[in-house]
């Protein structure tokens, strides 16, 4: 009896259809395609793409930011004797700054729905405007790591 359950599970229906892998926004067979596919149908939903997107990107925000707090919390612990003490609190800073301005976007981009079409050049703006400052803030995170910590203990 315990064969037979194998041999019944690989006869299932189950085992017959295909598995939707990737649900793209435009079907590439045209609408009437897809039996199957269960929510293909379904429109792509924006808002929710965003919100995952700005959730994901303030998750490394939250982590950069930690990581830049540890640092200013390092360089200020080695004192002015350090050697690039002045520029890595500096630009510390400025990565502090900028991780929060670009986090306060983030929020105001979650606000706004996306599908309401007189909203989307500011939406458009406010995302373009983040994106610059996280390669400006990458950037400055390239000089922070160049310029180095010396800590004794």
């Amino acid at each position: 009896m315990s064969q037979q359950q194998p041999h019944r599970h690989l006869s299932s229906h189950r085992v017959e259809r295909r598995p939707v892998c990737c649900v793209s926004a435009v079907p590439l067979d045209g609408p009437e395609k897809a039996p199957d596919a269960g929510n293909t149908s379904r429109p792509f939903n924006m808002n929710h793409y965003a919100t995952k997107k700005s959730a994901a990107q303030s998750m490394l925000d939250v982590a950069l930011l930690m990581a830049n707090s540890s640092q200013l919390k390092s360089v200020l612990h080695s004192g002015v004797q350090h050697r690039f003490y002045t520029a890595l609190i500096v630009l510390v800073s400025l990565s502090i700054i900028l991780q929060v301005t670009v986090g306060i976007l983030l929020i105001f981009i979650v606000k706004y729905d996306l599908n309401d079409v007189k909203k989307q050049p500011r939406l458009n703006k406010m995302n373009d405007a983040a994106t610059i400052i996280v390669f400006f803030t990458v950037l400055i995170n390239i000089f922070i790591t160049a310029l180095g910590f010396e800590s004794g203990g």
